[in-house]
Order: C-alpha cells, then sequence, then structure tokens
C-alpha cells in the first residue's frame, strides 16, 4: 500500500479508538466502557476534548469536526460511532487509514 499504511480491521480501529480515548482521559483511575460519558465520568474538559479530537484527526485522517457535531458527541461510544462512519465508508472507496 502507498505509503507504508497498513488497513486496519474494524475491530482494530474501534480498539484503537478506545485506547485513546482511556489513555488521553484525565481520570487515570476513571473506567472507560462505551457508554462512559466524557465528561462527567472520564474527567474530559475543553482542553482534552481538544487534544482528543486532534489525536483522532491525525490518526484516522479525518476532516476537523464542526461545533454542533461536537456538542451530539456525549459517550466513548458517540465518538467510536462517528469515527467509523467516517473511516469506513472511506475504506470501502479504496482510501487507505493511517
Amino acid at each position: 500500500m502507498a505509503g507504508g499504511l497498513v488497513p486496519r480491521t474494524e475491530e482494530e480501529m474501534r480498539r484503537l479508538i478506545r485506547n485513546l480515548i482511556r489513555e488521553l482521559a484525565p481520570a487515570p483511575d476513571a473506567i472507560a466502557g462505551e457508554n462512559s460519558r466524557l465528561v462527567e465520568d472520564l474527567g474530559y474538559h475543553s482542553l482534552a476534548l481538544l487534544e482528543l479530537a486532534f489525536t483522532l484527526e491525525d490518526e484516522f485522517g479525518l476532516e476537523p469536526i464542526d461545533q454542533e457535531t461536537a456538542k451530539t458527541i456525549v459517550t466513548a461510544r458517540d465518538i467510536e460511532e462517528y469515527v467509523m462512519q467516517r473511516v469506513l465508508p472511506a475504506q470501502a472507496m479504496g482510501q487507505p487509514t493511517q
């Protein structure tokens, strides 16, 4: 594949997303489940949310998230679904993920 990019399976991508959410969570002792709320359960604040967004954009080649969409993302599951909805169609069209 061009640029040395390795295609990932859907499960690998989901696992990576969950790991990034857990690693970047300001509350290191929080248990990050798919229904964990970013702010209330995992301790995310505005700066930490920006860091997570930038990390996901870089990791998966995503466009920056718009403010209205960002307001609808409340849980770890919301993030996972947001990323997958953008990455899976790109893969189906033959565009590699990073």
